[in-house]
């Protein structure tokens, strides 16, 4: 079996630039044990949370958007409850469309400053972050879990 262009493991380091917060229209797909730890964040039930910041689209959850398509919860160019940011945000940027191939990882870095920085990742711990394409608890980098004293127990 052929070794991925990355076999060798990929820096990254995230520097809280907001970037990955901005930019095009797309979607933060939430759940609803991630709205209630960024309810406890924001210091709002998370009924309160859904109805300000959340937007439905069939069975999925989204943050909204503002105008701008920048995300709700960036403030001051900073995600405001980055500590409790969701499974989504916690895996970028080691999402498929990124490392395809190195041309589209150069593509992140030219946006992300954090991209080629930071400390390594290896082959295999990125293919764990990859598995379900990070929509699971165990798909985050271990350092980047939600902070359970600031975020809430994160388990059902």
């Amino acid at each position: 079996m052929k070794k991925p262009w990355y076999h060798e493991g990929l820096h990254f380091g995230c520097v809280q630039c907001g970037r990955c917060c901005t930019g095009a229209p797309g979607y933060v797909w939430v759940t609803a044990e991630e709205i209630k730890r960024l309810a406890k964040a924001k210091g709002m039930t998370p009924r309160q949370f859904r109805l300000e910041f959340v937007v439905d689209y069939g069975e999925k959850m989204s943050l909204a958007e503002r105008p701008n398509y920048d995300c709700v919860m960036l403030e001051d160019g900073r995600c405001s409850v980055y500590d409790c940011r969701p499974r989504q945000c916690r895996t970028f940027p080691f999402w498929k469309h990124n490392i395809k191939n190195r041309r589209a990882w150069k593509r992140a870095a030219r946006e992300c400053p954090g991209v080629d920085h930071g400390r390594l990742y290896g082959l295999e711990e990125i293919r764990h972050i990859l598995e379900d394409g990070g929509q699971t608890d165990d798909a985050a980098p271990p350092e980047s879990a939600p902070d359970e004293q600031r975020c809430g127990d994160p388990s059902p």
